[in-house]
């Protein structure tokens, strides 16, 4: 399968009065045609702003600060906004905030026809509301809809509304930035079985996903990347990553997720120690050696990545284990172990 995005050593900040904070450090991964890429992590890890850079949403005081973007086999030109003949056709963005992405004063025909107009010339009022209709009933939502204000919706039904317009275009890329944060689980659902549906049938081809939801992940992706300080900390297939995770911080993030499956039930929960890093001010060498079990003073140069560019990890443990070394949990100083 070709590449639809590839982001290579991809970096950005955003300027500050102490200086650049960077929030996207080094990044290289690629979301491949027919796939949903999984992007998760702590709240603060740096996944909305690599979506922004992903949409070529591109605003001061974010500042890219090196790499190169892809997109659909062209390089990216990162300096300028993605152009708007392109928006919503090559690449569209399904955002969290339902509200504040819609104007509550239009109804959803509107909405639908406004995004139409812009693309395609000869579009009618009467063609936008059915296809917005259409749309609309692949999400479970009542035909009535379509003709009411968004404020008359609920904010699960808004969010859907959201998906509906975000996708009118068919645009080859969709960049979904948590989505699923204001659904209920039926909710989720639907709109999982809408992102899966519109793939299958090739009128989207690839969703970066971006959720802290691992058990919605488990159900949508089919690779999933990991984010820690900005960084990449592990990408592989979703159900190695969630079942036989390798780098130490995927292991404690899977662990401290309450999920409805029986098998894991059995398994205690447990939290993971102290906190994560100041961006301002990161640690030297690994960033999560300071709350790893495993930390030893190796940690404290930069990991190796083991792997290759479809699954990979960023930890010296992962390195010493794939050379058949024994791992030993010695902690630096300043770890949680």
């Amino acid at each position: 399968m070709s590449d639809l995005l590839r982001a290579e050593n991809l970096s950005a900040g955003y300027v500050t009065a102490a200086g650049l904070v960077q929030a996207v450090d080094d990044v290289t991964l690629s979301l491949r045609e027919g796939e949903v890429l999984g992007i998760a992590g702590e709240s603060g890890c740096g996944k909305s702003t690599l979506a922004a850079l992903l949409a070529r949403n591109i605003q001061l005081p974010l500042r890219v600060t090196g790499g190169t973007l892809s997109m659909d086999g062209e390089l990216a030109d990162l300096s300028r906004a993605l152009p708007r003949p392109q928006r919503g056709t090559l690449l569209s963005v399904l955002p969290q905030g339902a509200m504040n992405a819609i104007n509550p004063t239009t109804r959803v025909r509107d909405l639908a026809y406004d995004v139409l107009r812009a693309h395609e010339s000869g579009v009618t009022r009467k063609s936008a509301r059915e296809r917005a209709a259409e749309r609309l009933g692949e999400l479970g939502l009542p035909p009535r809809a379509v003709d009411q204000y968004p404020h008359e919706l609920s904010g699960g039904m808004r969010q859907r509304v959201v998906a509906v317009i975000s996708t009118l275009l068919n645009p080859r890329i969709l960049i979904a930035d948590e989505p699923s944060s204001a659904l209920d689980v039926s909710s989720q659902q639907a709109l999982v079985a809408l992102l899966r549906d519109l793939l299958s049938r090739e009128i989207i081809r690839g969703v970066v996903f971006i959720t802290h939801d691992l058990p919605l992940m488990r159900s949508v992706a089919d690779r999933v990347a990991i984010m820690y300080a900005g960084r990449l900390a592990e990408l592989g297939q979703t159900d190695q990553m969630l079942n036989e995770p390798r780098h130490p911080y995927t292991r404690a993030l899977v662990g401290s997720v309450l999920v409805p499956e029986p098998y894991v039930r059995r398994h205690r929960i447990e939290g993971i120690p102290g906190s994560p890093p100041d961006l301002a001010n990161p640690p030297v060498g690994c960033r999560f050696h300071p709350r790893c079990p495993l930390a030893d003073d190796k940690c404290l140069t930069d990991p190796p990545r083991v792997g290759d560019l479809e699954s990979f990890a960023y930890c010296w443990r992962v390195a010493e284990a794939a050379q058949g070394q024994p791992v030993a949990p010695t902690a630096v100083a300043g770890s949680g172990a």
